[in-house]
């Protein structure tokens, strides 16, 4: 059976707040829902004969188990989403490295065109999360200035370039990575106000917990990674503390983090401390199982610029790394490093998955992201997760869909991942 996703409905956005130097309230209004589907079936004034009725229900309950195995294309049962009642969802949505150029690069239509083929995906989400790489900024001199290195690199957009984020669908970034000091603590601080100024929050400096309340619930946005700038992930002792505090303050708590090795060749995530470059990147599994363990709901990783695996751990979710998003003439291309996608996960209001899917996408030249039908980025995901992970791999089918926090917890009282075709 085909099973082509189909390009999601915008939900309405409600107004934002703009936010507080680290906090912004983003206030969901929850939907009715549709009179086709609350308006109530008249009775007929007979009850039918007891043989019927039982017949009847027979059927009706054949019925049912048919339609699900057919709208599921027989995938495993680990996988099918968790029946909640849709008012009490909340979609969060994450996607990987983002710039919107450098100077003398910089994309038509004050960025939009970078965003235009994916916007549907990330403007139907409650909560729309980045990792934003590169300054929104006309001030600060560049980190590469005088240098000889070819590996030195300096982004710098200007700060208008914070409307095509919120024109996009983004409602926070994540500040916390190797790119947010290209030009210094100015650069660093011009952007923070650029996308304040245009409703969106953003979050990774020291000791920074943004709080944001979306459809009721509290949640609180933390961002980390090896630089002096950041919340170091380098100190699991401080980044537990953060969490910990972050938890007394909010019912969810999401930490986004910037870790891991660079290119082509880093897909698997590996036990132990990585390095890039020559910095010390730390042990990124135990930084990301640190987080889990102090209280974080979910955990969203990028910096390796490729896509790395789900893992569960007591239940909870952690993506490793989406790759690169979107970056126009900023990143360089290739059959892996072009993979990428849109991470979408259905929530409960104290962070439980309750099913999501892998929105398969690939950077095209000159680094647009666009829908990928042949879902090769989510198989690489998938394949990845059970190399790394095995049986705490998060339970996802090669087409994206993500199973509920519950079945990956059966998955691994089973012994297996839990993971269909």
């Amino acid at each position: 059976m085909d099973r082509r996703a189909r390009e999601p409905t915008r939900r309405p956005r409600a107004p934002h707040a703009r936010p507080a130097a680290i906090t912004a309230g983003l206030r969901r209004v929850p939907h009715s829902p549709p009179a086709a589907i609350t308006a109530g079936l008249r009775r007929v004034p007979h009850s039918p004969p007891v043989a019927i009725s039982a017949g009847l229900v027979v059927l009706a309950a054949v019925i049912v188990v048919l339609t699900l195995v057919l709208r599921s294309g027989g995938e495993h049962p680990a996988v099918a989403q968790a029946s909640v009642p849709s008012s009490t969802i909340i979609t969060v949505a994450w996607v990987g490295d983002t710039m919107l150029g450098h100077d003398g690069a910089l994309p038509p239509q004050g960025g939009r065109e970078l965003f235009a083929p994916m916007r549907p995906w990330l403007r139907s989400a409650d909560l729309m999360l980045g990792n934003l790489e590169g300054v929104l900024a006309t001030t600060g001199g560049s980190k590469c200035a005088g240098s000889k290195s070819g590996n030195c690199f300096a982004f710098r957009a200007p700060p208008s370039s914070a409307a095509a984020l919120r024109w996009a669908g983004f409602d926070a970034m994540n500040l916390a990575n190797n790119h947010a000091m290209d030009y210094g603590a100015g650069g660093l601080e011009e952007t923070a106000v650029a996308l304040r100024d245009n409703g969106i929050a953003s979050t990774g400096r020291p000791g920074e917990i943004t709080l944001m309340r979306v459809r009721g619930t509290r949640i609180a946005l933390i961002g980390l990674a090896p630089y002096p700038w950041a919340q170091s992930s380098l100190d699991l002792a401080g980044a537990a503390a953060l969490v910990r505090t972050a938890r007394t303050r909010a019912d969810v708590v999401i930490a986004m983090i910037h870790a891991g090795a660079e290119g082509s060749g880093q897909t698997h995530t590996p036990a132990g401390r990585e390095v890039a470059f020559g910095e010390d990147r730390g042990d990124t599994r135990a930084l990301a199982h640190t987080l889990v363990d102090a209280g974080a709901a979910l955990v969203l990783g990028s910096g390796p610029h490729v896509v790395r695996g789900l893992e569960r751990r007591n239940g909870r979710l952690i993506a490793y790394s989406l790759g690169n998003f979107a970056g126009w003439h900023n990143f360089a291309g290739g059959p892996v490093l072009d993979q990428t996608g849109v991470l979408r996960l259905r929530i409960t209001p104290d962070g439980r998955v309750q099913g999501g899917r892998w929105v398969s996408a690939q950077m095209t030249p000159p680094g647009i992201p666009q829908r990928q039908r042949s879902n090769i980025s989510a198989q690489l995901a998938r394949s990845v997760s059970l190399t790394d992970f095995g049986a705490t791999a998060w339970p996802m089918t090669g087409r994206g869909r993500l199973g509920a926090w519950n079945a990956a917890e059966a998955g691994a009282r089973s012994g297996t991942s839990q993971v269909g075709r």
